[in-house]
């Protein structure tokens, strides 16, 4: 693989052979919280398990994760070629239409041969008809508007007939609790939950979430529903929905007023909070839908700390956590998890950004 062109704001790397995470911790004998974390602040790169990030943060930060549960989105659907293939759901729109990728049979990557009113036949005698590309209609694009006939809730179709989203990295399936975090929250009812799971958040453990409070970091929830992942090279994320709490919105305040820190849990938290946040750096109580990209343009108004995974070379978040730590600390984190063979992915290791 060859370094990626990235914007300037964004570092410049290789991943490396054999960086990536091909099934969860546990299968290779460590826990969840023992994989491993580089806590970075300017001009110290610190190398640590997970289950130590409760020791390098300070009584009176806090630490805001997203409550959102992993659904098992993936799809197979026939084609009217008969050949089966990998339906992506990634939400549901207010109207009740549903926004899909269609991907390439063998699943390595979205299908582009789609058109608008191809339809597939789902499992259940549920026919899906794509209607324009998402969240722009009239431009090309892997994501789809579709509705189905009969006109069924996702949510519990696909908790009827779905299984996890995976990619080709992964050396097998794996099961949904593997892709819950531990402060998942069931929802009920026919909201969907996240196509794909808010992955920073995978390390936190009961003792690592009691060992926080017990240190003084209250752990503040809050709600985004993620999508599928972007892919495709500088792909932005495509309009997600979210909730912010009123009491989550007035803690943070309170926080960043005092003088502390506001740690989110990986990029999901992060677009929420940040687009709950005005000109005047306060959050304020919000719930809809969120197309914020964080960047050189928009750069963070509150969060100040970041839990982060490994992204690859092209993925937009890189510009989220350049918009947060500033892209000279970004780019050295990414040095030295090159350096250290740590692993990428939703399965991989982790980074504390303490700018």
């Amino acid at each position: 693989m060859t370094p990626a062109t990235t914007p300037a704001t964004t570092p410049t790397f290789t991943l490396p052979p054999g960086a990536e995470a091909t099934a969860p911790p546990e299968r290779r004998g460590v826990p969840r919280d023992g994989v491993a974390l580089l806590a970075v602040r300017p001009g110290q790169v610190t190398a640590h398990r997970f289950r130590d990030l409760p020791g390098l943060l300070e009584p009176g930060d806090v630490v805001v994760v997203n409550t959102s549960p992993t659904v098992p989105a993936r799809l197979d659907a026939v084609r009217s070629d008969g050949l089966v293939t990998p339906v992506h759901v990634a939400t549901t729109l207010d109207d009740g239409s549903w926004v899909v990728e269609v991907r390439r049979p063998d699943n390595t990557g979205p299908d582009r041969g789609v058109e608008p009113g191809s339809v597939l036949r789902l499992p259940g005698g549920v026919r899906l008809e794509l209607i324009e590309g998402f969240p722009t209609p009239a431009h090309a694009s892997r994501l789809w508007r579709a509705r189905t006939e009969p006109q069924v809730s996702a949510a519990e179709h696909l908790a009827r007939h779905g299984s996890p989203i995976r990619y080709g990295y992964l050396a097998g399936a794996v099961a949904l609790p593997e892709l819950q975090n531990v402060y998942a929250t069931d929802l009920g009812g026919e909201e969907m939950g996240s196509a794909e799971m808010a992955s920073a958040g995978r390390p936190f453990t009961e003792s690592v979430l009691v060992r926080l409070m017990a240190r003084g970091v209250a752990v503040l929830p809050l709600l985004l529903h993620a999508g599928v992942s972007s892919p495709e090279l500088h792909e932005p994320p495509a309009p997600e929905r979210f909730v912010v709490p009123a009491a989550t919105a007035r803690l943070v305040a309170s926080t960043r007023a005092a003088g502390g820190r506001v740690v989110a849990v990986g990029t999901t938290v992060t677009r929420a909070l940040e687009t709950a946040t005005g000109e005047d750096g306060v959050p304020r109580p919000a719930s809809g839908w969120t197309d914020l990209v964080l960047g050189p343009d928009r750069p963070a108004r509150v969060v100040n700390g970041l839990v982060t995974g490994l992204h690859e070379p092209q993925a937009s978040h890189l510009q989220l956590l350049a918009a947060v730590a500033g892209p000279a600390l970004v780019d050295e984190a990414y040095r030295a998890a090159v350096d250290g063979a740590l692993l990428w992915h939703e399965f991989g290791d982790s980074m504390l950004f303490l700018p």
